[in-house]
């Protein structure tokens, strides 16, 4: 499994592509909302970005407390984590 270091070059390079943000502007403590001017449809996209990356569903509320690029990781990390469980 992949370590957060890479789960966070991961996320950051989708939420470039995705954003048309800056890399560098992308750091682990960065606000959604606040730093990123991201908004709900951008949430939506980040949704089923991570769904095609993990092959599982994500519901929305699990995604509601996700307020930095940090919570995105850790919800990667722990739906990678399943998928993982899921295999074995």
């Amino acid at each position: 499994m992949k370590n957060q270091e890479e789960l966070f070059l991961e996320v950051r390079n989708s939420m470039a592509e995705l954003f048309e943000l800056n890399p560098e502007d992308i750091k682990p403590d960065s606000r959604l909302v606040e730093d990123l001017d991201l908004d709900s449809i951008d949430a939506v996209d980040m949704i089923v970005s991570l769904q095609k990356k993990t092959g599982k569903r994500i519901k929305p509320e699990e995604f509601q407390a996700v307020k930095t690029v940090q919570d995105v990781v850790d919800v990667l990390e722990r739906l990678m984590a399943e998928q993982q469980k899921e295999q074995k």
